[in-house]
Protein backbone atom coordinates (compact mmCIF):
# COMPACT_ATOMS: atom_id res chain seq x y z
CA UNK A 1 0.00 0.00 0.00
CA UNK A 2 1.18 3.65 -0.84
CA UNK A 3 1.00 6.05 1.61
CA UNK A 4 0.71 9.94 0.80
CA UNK A 5 0.66 12.94 2.67
CA UNK A 6 -2.56 14.56 3.06
CA UNK A 7 -2.26 18.02 1.25
CA UNK A 8 0.48 20.44 3.58
CA UNK A 9 -0.55 18.41 6.63
CA UNK A 10 1.52 16.11 8.19
CA UNK A 11 -0.93 13.33 7.90
CA UNK A 12 0.13 9.96 6.42
CA UNK A 13 -3.18 8.31 4.37
CA UNK A 14 -3.66 5.11 2.68
CA UNK A 15 -3.74 5.59 -1.16
CA UNK A 16 -7.48 3.85 -1.18
CA UNK A 17 -9.77 4.75 1.46
CA UNK A 18 -12.52 2.61 2.80
CA UNK A 19 -15.72 4.22 1.97
CA UNK A 20 -18.62 2.68 4.08
CA UNK A 21 -21.92 4.23 2.31
CA UNK A 22 -22.88 0.90 2.11
CA UNK A 23 -22.97 0.05 5.53
CA UNK A 24 -26.79 -0.07 7.36
CA UNK A 25 -28.75 -0.05 3.81
CA UNK A 26 -31.28 2.80 5.54
CA UNK A 27 -33.70 4.32 3.08
CA UNK A 28 -32.68 5.12 -0.54
CA UNK A 29 -29.14 3.44 0.35
CA UNK A 30 -30.73 0.12 0.06
CA UNK A 31 -30.36 0.38 -3.07
CA UNK A 32 -26.27 0.32 -2.70
CA UNK A 33 -26.17 -2.40 0.08
CA UNK A 34 -27.87 -3.71 3.27
CA UNK A 35 -24.68 -4.15 4.83
CA UNK A 36 -24.57 -5.11 8.80
CA UNK A 37 -22.03 -5.45 11.42
CA UNK A 38 -20.86 -9.33 10.32
CA UNK A 39 -19.87 -7.96 6.88
CA UNK A 40 -19.34 -4.88 7.89
CA UNK A 41 -16.66 -6.64 10.06
CA UNK A 42 -15.26 -9.18 7.17
CA UNK A 43 -14.96 -6.05 4.52
CA UNK A 44 -12.69 -3.54 7.37
CA UNK A 45 -10.45 -6.59 8.35
CA UNK A 46 -9.49 -6.76 4.48
CA UNK A 47 -8.74 -3.21 3.84
CA UNK A 48 -6.65 -3.14 7.38
CA UNK A 49 -4.70 -6.23 6.51
CA UNK A 50 -3.95 -4.79 2.78
CA UNK A 51 -3.24 -1.47 4.28
CA UNK A 52 -5.83 0.78 4.24
CA UNK A 53 -5.96 3.58 7.36
CA UNK A 54 -8.84 5.57 6.44
CA UNK A 55 -12.18 4.92 6.89
CA UNK A 56 -14.66 7.17 5.50
CA UNK A 57 -18.56 8.05 6.46
CA UNK A 58 -20.92 10.46 7.17
CA UNK A 59 -23.54 11.49 9.04
CA UNK A 60 -26.50 11.24 6.95
CA UNK A 61 -25.72 7.72 5.63
CA UNK A 62 -28.32 5.21 6.56
CA UNK A 63 -29.08 8.23 9.04
CA UNK A 64 -26.15 7.98 11.34
CA UNK A 65 -26.38 3.75 11.01
CA UNK A 66 -22.92 3.38 9.26
CA UNK A 67 -21.12 5.59 11.71
CA UNK A 68 -22.97 3.40 14.50
CA UNK A 69 -21.44 0.40 12.15
CA UNK A 70 -18.39 1.49 11.84
CA UNK A 71 -17.36 2.72 15.45
CA UNK A 72 -18.96 -1.02 16.91
CA UNK A 73 -16.38 -2.51 14.08
CA UNK A 74 -13.24 -0.64 14.75
CA UNK A 75 -14.00 -0.95 18.73
CA UNK A 76 -10.35 -1.68 20.64
CA UNK A 77 -8.32 -0.74 17.38
CA UNK A 78 -9.33 2.95 17.20
CA UNK A 79 -5.69 4.00 16.98
CA UNK A 80 -5.08 2.28 14.19
CA UNK A 81 -6.65 3.97 12.01
CA UNK A 82 -8.44 7.34 10.90
CA UNK A 83 -12.01 7.89 10.26
CA UNK A 84 -13.03 11.32 8.36
CA UNK A 85 -17.26 12.16 8.62
CA UNK A 86 -19.21 15.01 6.91
CA UNK A 87 -21.74 17.05 8.15
CA UNK A 88 -24.39 19.49 6.06
CA UNK A 89 -27.15 17.13 4.76
CA UNK A 90 -30.54 17.30 5.64
CA UNK A 91 -30.73 14.84 8.80
CA UNK A 92 -34.29 15.44 10.16
CA UNK A 93 -37.23 17.43 9.57
CA UNK A 94 -36.54 20.80 11.37
CA UNK A 95 -34.95 23.97 10.13
CA UNK A 96 -31.76 23.70 11.64
CA UNK A 97 -31.50 19.84 10.59
CA UNK A 98 -29.31 20.79 7.30
CA UNK A 99 -26.23 23.22 6.67
CA UNK A 100 -22.83 24.02 8.46
CA UNK A 101 -24.13 26.73 10.48
CA UNK A 102 -22.23 26.79 14.04
CA UNK A 103 -25.45 24.57 15.40
CA UNK A 104 -25.50 22.29 13.41
CA UNK A 105 -21.88 21.22 12.98
CA UNK A 106 -21.38 21.33 16.51
CA UNK A 107 -24.47 19.48 17.33
CA UNK A 108 -24.05 16.97 14.35
CA UNK A 109 -20.19 16.47 15.52
CA UNK A 110 -20.88 15.62 19.15
CA UNK A 111 -23.77 13.13 17.48
CA UNK A 112 -20.80 11.64 15.38
CA UNK A 113 -18.67 10.84 17.97
CA UNK A 114 -21.13 9.25 19.54
CA UNK A 115 -21.55 6.86 17.20
CA UNK A 116 -18.78 6.58 16.39
CA UNK A 117 -17.15 5.39 19.75
CA UNK A 118 -14.69 7.45 19.81
CA UNK A 119 -13.49 11.04 20.96
CA UNK A 120 -12.15 12.75 18.36
CA UNK A 121 -12.98 12.52 13.94
CA UNK A 122 -9.26 12.51 12.45
CA UNK A 123 -10.92 14.65 9.20
CA UNK A 124 -14.21 16.55 9.18
CA UNK A 125 -15.55 17.20 6.13
CA UNK A 126 -18.38 19.78 4.86
CA UNK A 127 -19.86 18.17 2.82
CA UNK A 128 -21.74 20.50 0.30
CA UNK A 129 -21.64 24.25 0.18
CA UNK A 130 -23.85 26.05 2.45
CA UNK A 131 -24.53 29.68 0.88
CA UNK A 132 -26.60 30.89 3.27
CA UNK A 133 -24.42 30.15 6.23
CA UNK A 134 -21.29 32.60 6.85
CA UNK A 135 -18.17 31.34 6.32
CA UNK A 136 -17.08 33.22 9.10
CA UNK A 137 -19.31 31.27 11.46
CA UNK A 138 -18.55 27.39 9.74
CA UNK A 139 -14.95 28.25 10.00
CA UNK A 140 -15.21 29.32 13.71
CA UNK A 141 -17.35 26.46 14.41
CA UNK A 142 -14.87 24.25 12.91
CA UNK A 143 -12.12 26.39 15.21
CA UNK A 144 -13.65 25.46 18.15
CA UNK A 145 -14.29 21.80 17.18
CA UNK A 146 -10.57 21.91 16.41
CA UNK A 147 -9.71 23.75 19.62
CA UNK A 148 -12.11 20.75 22.26
CA UNK A 149 -10.21 18.09 20.39
CA UNK A 150 -13.07 16.58 18.59
CA UNK A 151 -11.96 17.52 15.17
CA UNK A 152 -7.85 16.82 14.08
CA UNK A 153 -8.11 18.49 10.45
CA UNK A 154 -10.42 19.91 8.19
CA UNK A 155 -11.83 19.38 4.58
CA UNK A 156 -14.70 20.40 2.04
CA UNK A 157 -16.77 18.13 -0.26
CA UNK A 158 -18.14 19.04 -3.36
CA UNK A 159 -17.45 23.12 -3.73
CA UNK A 160 -16.78 24.92 -6.20
CA UNK A 161 -13.75 26.60 -7.23
CA UNK A 162 -14.74 29.94 -6.04
CA UNK A 163 -16.02 28.26 -2.97
CA UNK A 164 -12.87 26.67 -1.89
CA UNK A 165 -10.67 30.09 -2.22
CA UNK A 166 -12.84 32.46 -0.31
CA UNK A 167 -12.58 29.86 2.24
CA UNK A 168 -9.46 29.57 2.93
CA UNK A 169 -9.30 32.99 2.03
CA UNK A 170 -11.49 33.83 5.32
CA UNK A 171 -9.61 31.06 7.40
CA UNK A 172 -6.39 32.96 6.90
CA UNK A 173 -8.16 36.70 7.71
CA UNK A 174 -9.75 35.22 10.68
CA UNK A 175 -6.21 32.56 11.87
CA UNK A 176 -8.84 29.79 11.49
CA UNK A 177 -7.81 25.80 10.88
CA UNK A 178 -7.56 25.85 6.77
CA UNK A 179 -8.82 23.04 4.76
CA UNK A 180 -6.10 20.53 4.27
CA UNK A 181 -8.16 18.33 1.57
CA UNK A 182 -11.46 18.33 -0.47
CA UNK A 183 -12.97 15.19 -1.49
CA UNK A 184 -14.55 15.66 -4.94
CA UNK A 185 -16.28 13.20 -8.11
CA UNK A 186 -13.40 12.83 -10.27
CA UNK A 187 -12.65 10.17 -12.74
CA UNK A 188 -12.08 9.09 -16.68
CA UNK A 189 -15.46 9.98 -16.80
CA UNK A 190 -15.67 12.94 -14.90
CA UNK A 191 -13.16 15.40 -15.47
CA UNK A 192 -14.19 18.35 -15.12
CA UNK A 193 -12.74 19.00 -11.50
CA UNK A 194 -9.53 19.36 -13.80
CA UNK A 195 -10.77 22.84 -14.61
CA UNK A 196 -10.42 24.14 -11.22
CA UNK A 197 -10.42 21.99 -8.33
CA UNK A 198 -7.24 20.11 -9.22
CA UNK A 199 -5.47 23.39 -10.27
CA UNK A 200 -6.48 24.84 -6.74
CA UNK A 201 -5.41 21.59 -4.92
CA UNK A 202 -1.89 21.32 -6.38
CA UNK A 203 -1.65 25.77 -5.66
CA UNK A 204 -3.22 26.11 -2.22
CA UNK A 205 -1.82 22.19 -1.31
CA UNK A 206 -4.75 20.67 -0.82
CA UNK A 207 -5.11 16.56 -0.27
CA UNK A 208 -7.87 15.39 -3.38
CA UNK A 209 -9.70 12.27 -1.82
CA UNK A 210 -11.83 10.98 -4.39
CA UNK A 211 -15.33 9.75 -3.67
CA UNK A 212 -17.03 7.30 -6.38
CA UNK A 213 -13.61 6.86 -8.31
CA UNK A 214 -15.18 3.96 -10.26
CA UNK A 215 -18.56 5.96 -11.01
CA UNK A 216 -20.71 4.00 -9.10
CA UNK A 217 -19.18 0.74 -10.36
CA UNK A 218 -19.69 1.64 -14.50
CA UNK A 219 -15.93 1.64 -14.75
CA UNK A 220 -15.47 -1.60 -12.81
CA UNK A 221 -15.57 -3.83 -16.19
CA UNK A 222 -19.26 -5.20 -15.07
CA UNK A 223 -20.86 -2.26 -17.05
CA UNK A 224 -20.43 -1.85 -21.20
CA UNK A 225 -22.57 -1.46 -24.61
CA UNK A 226 -23.61 -4.91 -24.10
CA UNK A 227 -23.49 -5.42 -20.80
CA UNK A 228 -25.30 -3.94 -17.95
CA UNK A 229 -25.67 -6.08 -14.12
CA UNK A 230 -29.58 -6.56 -13.13
CA UNK A 231 -28.34 -6.37 -9.55
CA UNK A 232 -26.63 -2.90 -9.82
CA UNK A 233 -27.45 0.42 -8.08
CA UNK A 234 -28.33 1.81 -11.43
CA UNK A 235 -30.79 -1.67 -12.13
CA UNK A 236 -32.70 -0.34 -8.60
CA UNK A 237 -32.89 3.32 -9.51
CA UNK A 238 -29.54 5.14 -8.62
CA UNK A 239 -28.68 8.04 -10.27
CA UNK A 240 -25.46 9.26 -9.65
CA UNK A 241 -22.62 10.22 -11.12
CA UNK A 242 -24.52 11.42 -13.93
CA UNK A 243 -23.66 10.27 -17.73
CA UNK A 244 -24.23 13.24 -19.72
CA UNK A 245 -22.49 11.37 -23.07
CA UNK A 246 -23.27 7.57 -22.95
CA UNK A 247 -20.96 6.54 -26.23
CA UNK A 248 -18.50 8.45 -24.54
CA UNK A 249 -18.36 6.61 -21.65
CA UNK A 250 -18.63 3.17 -23.45
CA UNK A 251 -15.41 4.43 -25.47
CA UNK A 252 -13.77 5.19 -22.14
CA UNK A 253 -14.57 1.50 -21.24
CA UNK A 254 -13.43 0.17 -23.92
CA UNK A 255 -9.68 1.18 -23.91
CA UNK A 256 -9.68 0.28 -19.98
CA UNK A 257 -11.23 -3.29 -21.17
CA UNK A 258 -8.22 -3.25 -22.96
CA UNK A 259 -5.16 -2.10 -21.33
CA UNK A 260 -6.82 -4.58 -18.76
CA UNK A 261 -6.32 -7.35 -21.45
CA UNK A 262 -3.43 -6.63 -22.01
CA UNK A 263 -2.16 -6.06 -18.55
CA UNK A 264 -3.41 -9.30 -17.16
CA UNK A 265 -5.24 -6.65 -14.75
CA UNK A 266 -9.56 -5.41 -14.38
CA UNK A 267 -10.36 -2.68 -15.76
CA UNK A 268 -11.20 -1.49 -12.35
CA UNK A 269 -7.66 -1.77 -11.57
CA UNK A 270 -6.56 0.67 -14.27
CA UNK A 271 -9.52 2.91 -13.39
CA UNK A 272 -7.93 3.59 -10.14
CA UNK A 273 -4.21 3.73 -10.96
CA UNK A 274 -5.16 6.23 -13.65
CA UNK A 275 -7.31 8.30 -10.96
CA UNK A 276 -3.80 7.58 -8.72
CA UNK A 277 -1.53 9.20 -11.15
CA UNK A 278 -3.37 12.49 -11.32
CA UNK A 279 -1.84 15.69 -9.55
CA UNK A 280 -2.90 16.50 -6.28
CA UNK A 281 -4.44 13.19 -5.72
CA UNK A 282 -3.87 11.60 -2.32
CA UNK A 283 -6.29 9.07 -1.80
CA UNK A 284 -9.52 7.62 -3.56
CA UNK A 285 -12.81 6.78 -1.40
CA UNK A 286 -13.71 2.99 -2.55
CA UNK A 287 -16.46 0.40 -1.91
CA UNK A 288 -17.33 -3.05 -2.22
CA UNK A 289 -19.89 -5.53 -2.05
CA UNK A 290 -17.20 -8.73 -1.30
CA UNK A 291 -14.04 -8.78 0.08
CA UNK A 292 -12.76 -9.78 -3.49
CA UNK A 293 -13.50 -6.34 -4.74
CA UNK A 294 -11.58 -4.78 -1.88
CA UNK A 295 -8.61 -7.21 -2.63
CA UNK A 296 -8.86 -6.05 -6.59
CA UNK A 297 -9.19 -2.94 -5.95
CA UNK A 298 -6.31 -2.79 -3.36
CA UNK A 299 -3.79 -4.03 -6.15
CA UNK A 300 -4.27 -1.46 -8.03
CA UNK A 301 -2.42 0.83 -5.74
CA UNK A 302 0.61 -1.76 -7.14
CA UNK A 303 -0.08 -0.93 -10.98
CA UNK A 304 2.35 1.93 -12.50
CA UNK A 305 0.68 2.62 -16.19
CA UNK A 306 2.91 3.43 -19.10
CA UNK A 307 3.09 6.68 -20.65
CA UNK A 308 1.59 5.00 -23.93
CA UNK A 309 -1.13 3.79 -21.70
CA UNK A 310 -1.68 7.12 -19.94
CA UNK A 311 -1.96 8.96 -23.46
CA UNK A 312 -4.97 6.24 -24.99
CA UNK A 313 -6.62 6.49 -21.46
CA UNK A 314 -6.45 10.30 -21.38
CA UNK A 315 -7.27 10.79 -25.43
CA UNK A 316 -10.66 9.12 -25.16
CA UNK A 317 -11.87 10.90 -22.08
CA UNK A 318 -9.97 14.27 -22.65
CA UNK A 319 -11.27 17.28 -21.50
CA UNK A 320 -13.64 20.07 -24.01
CA UNK A 321 -10.70 22.76 -23.83
CA UNK A 322 -13.21 25.82 -23.07
CA UNK A 323 -12.48 29.69 -22.78
CA UNK A 324 -10.46 30.69 -20.85
CA UNK A 325 -8.43 27.79 -20.71
CA UNK A 326 -7.33 27.15 -24.92
CA UNK A 327 -6.86 31.36 -24.80
CA UNK A 328 -4.23 30.22 -21.94
CA UNK A 329 -2.40 27.94 -23.85
CA UNK A 330 -1.64 29.83 -26.88
CA UNK A 331 -0.76 32.79 -25.27
CA UNK A 332 0.04 32.23 -21.35
CA UNK A 333 1.78 28.59 -21.30
CA UNK A 334 5.37 29.51 -21.38
CA UNK A 335 4.59 31.67 -17.68
CA UNK A 336 2.68 28.48 -16.16
CA UNK A 337 2.69 27.17 -12.43
CA UNK A 338 2.33 24.14 -11.45
CA UNK A 339 -1.25 24.55 -10.37
CA UNK A 340 -2.07 25.84 -14.56
CA UNK A 341 0.09 22.43 -15.53
CA UNK A 342 -2.92 20.51 -13.15
CA UNK A 343 -5.10 21.12 -16.33
CA UNK A 344 -2.80 21.72 -19.53
CA UNK A 345 -0.55 19.23 -19.48
CA UNK A 346 -3.04 16.81 -21.53
CA UNK A 347 -3.10 19.64 -23.88
CA UNK A 348 0.56 20.61 -24.38
CA UNK A 349 1.64 18.92 -27.65
CA UNK A 350 -1.64 20.12 -29.47
CA UNK A 351 -0.31 23.28 -31.07
CA UNK A 352 -2.10 26.07 -31.28
CA UNK A 353 -5.93 25.62 -30.65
Amino acid sequence: MQYRTLGRSGLKVSALTMGTFSFGGEGDFSMVARQGVKEAQRLVDVCIDGGINVFDTSNMYSLGRSEEILGEVLDGRRDQVLISSKARMRIGGGPNDEGVSRYHLIRECERSLKRLRTDHIDIYFMHAWDGLTPLEETLSALDTLVRQGKVRYTGCSNYSGWHIMKALHVAELRNYPRFVTQQIHYTLEAREAEYELLPISVDQGLGVMVWSPLAAGLLSGAFGRDRSPQSSRQAAGWSEPPIRDRERLWAIVDVLDAIARERDATAAQIALAWTLSRPAIASLVVGGLTEQHFKDNIAATEIALAPGELDRLNHVSRLAYIYPYWHQHNFARERFSDGDWALHADFENLGKV
